[in-house]
């Protein structure tokens, strides 16, 4: 015979620390998103002409051309610029 009282009191039990493992891994990723978030926008107000830099897809160049908006010049190979948006930008190399 079937206890159905242990059956729910184990539902409840698996249900609460379900969602006390979601809370905290929400928090988790709120505060790794917050960190990312700053991180990038130091990175385009840093942003500058002569800037070595690294764009999402693992490629370098170096910043010729900056405009008012979002796309920016450049230079991957000498004498090739290519027009990208200043957010595929993931890092700028330190000298």
């Amino acid at each position: 015979m079937i206890n159905w009282e242990v059956v729910l009191w184990t539902c409840i039990t698996l249900a609460v620390l379900m969602g006390i493992i979601s809370l905290i891994l929400t928090i988790i990723s709120s505060v790794n998103m917050r960190k990312r978030r700053k991180v990038m926008s130091d990175i385009h107000t840093t942003l500058a002409v002569g800037s070595r830099v690294m764009f999402a897809g693992g490629i370098y160049g170096k910043v010729v051309r900056m405009g008012e908006d979002e796309v920016i010049g450049v230079e991957v190979a000498p004498k090739t610029i290519i027009d990208i948006s200043r957010y595929a930008i993931q890092a700028i190399e330190k000298d």
